[in-house]
């Protein structure tokens, strides 16, 4: 199983971009390449959601683990 990693997702977008950017690309093609434009970018954009939530777990288990950290006020009324 391949391992990806943010820096293919970059690569992908990078590279539909270029091929949205060929002036040669007309009519049926240009609307398959805009539709898997769509496509791509939906895909991504959860992909970068869920690497903002993984990120804020970790940082709420971090904190949690922090020994200084102070309880929240609404938990404390």
């Amino acid at each position: 199983m391949t391992q990806n990693k943010l820096s293919d997702l970059n690569n992908h977008l990078f590279a539909e971009l270029e091929r949205l950017g060929d002036e040669d690309l007309k009519g049926e093609a240009l609307d398959e390449e805009l539709k898997r434009a769509k496509s791509i970018a939906a895909v991504a954009s959860q992909i970068v959601q869920n690497g903002n939530l993984v990120l804020r777990a970790a940082q709420f288990a971090d904190e949690k683990l922090d020994a200084e950290s102070s309880v929240p006020k609404m938990l404390m009324e």
